[in-house]
């Protein structure tokens, strides 16, 4: 039974590739060094890739467990309780990170389109075509988002600016665009960027390895710098934004991004650099009232330093957490595809969701 395949928007980098019976991953662990892709044709494959970080970022994340779910009804191809046959698969995925909001809510995307299904449906092919809208529709947004603070952007300053990036939120981290990363696309191709400085993001590196390589690709004027610079060049370098994606947002505005961003924050503050976190309106938890309530991914305490492909021990104990959590009074605005939420608070924020959309 083949699923009938529909065509996602060509992004400059393909991330993620639907291929009707497979689902092809770029491994994201070998850039920028190598361009090699993983090959996934079922749930379990998905899965491992999710785990190891073939494949990364809150977005791309969610989209490739989607394709998951697709996969895994394909392969069985019919069922009688189809919910019950395909509950491992829903489990499987979401335990491989289960405080990303953006896998939760394409996962429970999933689940909502199997239970609405008629009888007699083409089960296997009513699924990929669901797991192929969430791709399309994140496109979508990364686009919205993309413009979105662009304008916020043009709105400052109508002369090129430095900005400064942290971790990675390009293309691949989400549909084929990006939502930092987005919106520095965005601003440069309306020539509102002199220099982007990324931050290498330790101790994964995402910025070194993977977000300079996107700017590379798309020939957007980028500096790579060690984290601990990034106060030194706020002081120095006339930066003017500080542009970085989220994990998940609490109700009232507090962002769960990666590591080192809280620090961006409050060296923002000082230096007088407006803070802009950029994300799909999904990444929004109106169950997690504060940030701080949130359970937060520690990381592996093997992984002391990463050098290149290489983890060096220094012999003591390492403390690496995975996230952190920004308060909202230190963000000047929330870019999602549903608008912009200027100073967030929880009034504002629960404003914006209160009509539910795909996106």
């Amino acid at each position: 039974m083949q699923p009938q395949q529909q065509l996602v928007a060509e992004p400059q980098v393909r991330a993620i590739e639907w291929r009707g019976d497979s689902l092809r991953l770029i491994d994201q662990r070998l850039l920028p060094g190598e361009e090699s892709y993983v090959d996934c044709s079922d749930a379990a494959e998905v899965a491992e890739a999710i785990h190891v970080m073939a494949v990364r970022g809150a977005s791309a994340v969610g989209i490739a467990a989607a394709y998951g779910i697709a996969l895994a009804a394909r392969r069985l191809g019919e069922a009688e309780d189809w919910s019950k046959a395909l509950e491992a698969d829903f489990t499987l995925l979401a335990a491989t990170r289960p405080a990303t909001m953006h896998l939760s809510w394409a996962l429970r995307m999933m689940r909502e389109r199997l239970q609405r299904l008629l009888p007699g449906a083409d089960v296997p092919a009513e699924l990929a075509r669901a797991a192929v809208s969430i791709h399309e529709s994140d496109l979508e947004a990364n686009r919205t988002m993309g413009k979105l603070g662009m304008q916020l952007i043009r709105r400052h300053h109508k002369t090129r600016q430095r900005l400064l990036t942290h971790c990675n939120a390009g293309a691949l981290a989400s549909g084929g665009y990006g939502t930092a990363l987005g919106v520095v696309r965005a601003a440069h191709d309306a020539g509102l960027v002199e220099q982007v400085y990324v931050d290498e993001t330790r101790p994964w590196l995402q910025g070194a390895r993977l977000t300079a390589w996107e700017l590379a690709r798309e020939g957007i004027p980028a500096v790579l710098n060690v984290d601990a610079a990034a106060g030194h060049l706020m002081k120095t370098m006339d930066i003017t934004w500080v542009i970085v994606g989220a994990e998940r947002i609490a109700a009232n505005g507090d962002v769960i991004a990666r590591i080192g961003t809280y620090a961006l924050s409050i060296l923002a503050m000082h230096h007088g650099l407006r803070f802009m976190v950029v994300a799909p309106s999904s990444a929004i938890d109106p169950a997690l009232e504060v940030g701080d309530d949130a359970q937060l991914d520690e990381g592996d305490s093997d992984d002391v330093l990463i050098v290149g492909n290489r983890r060096l021990d220094a012999g003591v104990p390492a403390f690496n957490p995975a996230f952190d959590v920004t308060p909202a009074d230190l963000i000047d605005a929330i870019v999602t595809e549903r608008g912009i939420v200027e100073r967030p608070d929880a009034r504002k924020l629960a404003d914006l969701v209160s009509h539910r959309h795909l996106h």
